[in-house]
């Protein structure tokens, strides 16, 4: 059994690397020459050097003899102001590796999506796998792409790719090491966590995620979504577990929800002198008063999704950005 992981250099993508390895598959990596492996750190596996805007025919040869294929490459950063490249990798760069894998007669491909795809909840209810993106793009960009590369995935399995969706909630643990939910933890332990926002989402573990991804590839239902979630948490609950963790006093101000849109217009005038180098965006502040919760129950049911403690994944992160050098202060 061999498996190729696009975008194995990046946060799920090395993490699945590992997961896969402890089960005895060998792993085949797709990265680019000018990632970094300090996610790869101390693993096994075969390179394969490509970029997935190369197109199909370049995705091809790093296919060949892989029975599966784990799509996780993407432009994840929510801030980056740059719209156009974030769809041609999370939409063209998905087209080119549908493409590929149907012409290399792949077995099984699992596409990381995300819970973005699916929008905003509706009527007070938890996000479910028939929820679909209720909002304009330029809202939620990032979510907005993924809803797309939805829809090419869709379109590839009814040419007769065996393919399925997974779309995990804010995820947490180690690898991550551009710090996508794991800038809360490196915050509290900084002491820069001074306030929290009203709203909240669902957080799971990494492991969790792994878990999800392998058994979508062996059992998972082809043209099916599946939200890998755990538990929903408002953002106090969150900053008060995170802070508890590392050390540190919990923000006491929760700010009120209808200051958002003026935090937001003040966010949108500061990135206009410092571009990315502020890395949130105006639509994260103006979303950040919702409750974005999940129903997981499907992937529980069909996979047996394993439901790490959001406590138990902050910690083992923690743990693993201070050994990493990441954070610089004894444990507590």
């Amino acid at each position: 059994m061999r498996a190729l992981v696009i975008g194995g250099s990046g946060f799920v993508g090395a993490s699945l690397v590992a997961g896969l390895a402890e089960r005895g598959i060998k792993v085949r990596v797709l990265r680019r020459r000018s990632s970094s492996l300090a996610a790869l750190a101390g693993l096994e596996y075969e390179t394969a050097i490509g970029d997935i805007l190369d197109g199909p025919d370049a995705l091809i040869e790093a296919m060949a003899d892989c029975d599966w294929v784990f799509h996780t490459a993407a432009v994840t950063q929510y801030w980056r102001r740059n719209h156009e490249g974030l769809y041609r990798v999370n939409v063209e760069g998905t087209r080119n590796v549908l493409t590929a894998a149907l012409r290399a007669g792949v077995k099984r491909l699992v596409f990381t999506s995300s819970l973005g795809a699916m929008g905003l909840p509706a009527n007070g209810n938890p996000l479910d796998e028939s929820c679909h993106f209720n909002l304009k793009p330029e809202q939620f960009p990032y979510g907005h792409s993924k809803y797309l590369a939805e829809k090419e995935v869709y379109r590839a399995t009814a040419q007769g790719l065996q393919a399925v969706i997974v779309n995990p909630s804010v995820i947490i643990g180690p690898r991550d090491v551009n710090r996508l939910g794991g800038s809360i933890i490196l915050a509290a332990a900084k002491g820069r966590m001074l306030v929290t926002l009203p709203g909240g989402t669902n957080f799971v573990a990494i492991e969790d995620v792994v878990a999800g991804h392998i058994a979508a590839a062996e059992r998972g239902r082809v043209a099916e979504r599946y939200i890998l979630a755990g538990e929903n948490l408002s953002y106090r609950v969150v900053a008060a577990v995170v802070c508890e963790a590392v050390g540190r006093r919990a923000p006491a101000v929760v700010l009120p929800t209808w200051s958002l849109p003026a935090a937001a217009t003040v966010l949108a005038a500061a990135r206009a002198v410092l571009g990315d180098r502020m890395p949130i965006a105006p639509s994260q502040i103006r979303m950040s008063g919702a409750a974005i919760y999940a129903n997981g129950q499907k992937a529980l049911r069909e996979f047996g999704l394993p439901q790490t403690p959001f406590k138990s994944a902050v910690e083992h992160a923690y743990d693993w950005y201070r050994e990493h050098g990441y954070i610089r202060q004894p444990k507590l």
